[in-house]
């Protein structure tokens, strides 16, 4: 959403900061390759629901049309619903959703913290198309311009709780 993500800042003297209305918001759903990180989006300044989700299904099944896929969802409602379960089935997606509050376990999760730190934490736009722009570049980039800083962030290292001694 176009609205102020501030970082720190400490001072004597009382400072003003610009911020947008907050009015506008652009909106991505990606999937993401776990092993070669490629990243798939839909994207819309309205609303992402159902129709959204079945769009990225199309998008992931035209992209890889012989393999097997399994998509990894958090529990949004939206997902759930029988219309994104009966295109999944008719694209032969394989669809895992995650235990609920878990977006640890989501591996977009990091990517949509990263677009968030890079490209919007203390930076103003004063428009909403230049912070449209901003995410879209960034997004874009994930595999040249980031890609080492991406590179330690999108791992398949989570943490397991097997062993743990207190």
């Amino acid at each position: 959403m176009l609205q102020p993500f501030l970082g720190f800042l400490w001072c004597f003297a009382r400072v003003f900061i610009k911020a947008a209305s907050g009015r506008h918001r652009f909106n991505v759903l990606g999937a993401l390759d776990a092993i070669s990180l490629q990243l798939v989006t839909v994207t819309n300044d309205s609303y992402i629901n159902a129709q959204s989700v079945g769009q990225l299904l199309l998008k992931l099944r035209l992209l890889w049309p012989d393999d097997l896929l399994t998509v990894v969802l958090d529990n949004a409602r939206y997902q759930h619903c029988r219309f994104v379960l009966d295109v999944a089935a008719a694209l032969e997606i394989e669809l895992l959703f995650l235990p609920p509050y878990s977006p640890n376990l989501n591996l977009i999760e990091r990517l949509w913290k990263f677009v968030k730190k890079e490209c919007l934490a203390t930076q103003y736009y004063a428009a909403f198309e230049p912070f449209k722009a901003a995410i879209t570049f960034c997004l874009a980039h994930t595999h040249d311009i980031h890609k080492e800083k991406l590179a330690t962030l999108l791992t398949l290292n989570f943490q397991t709780f097997d062993n743990v001694t207190f």
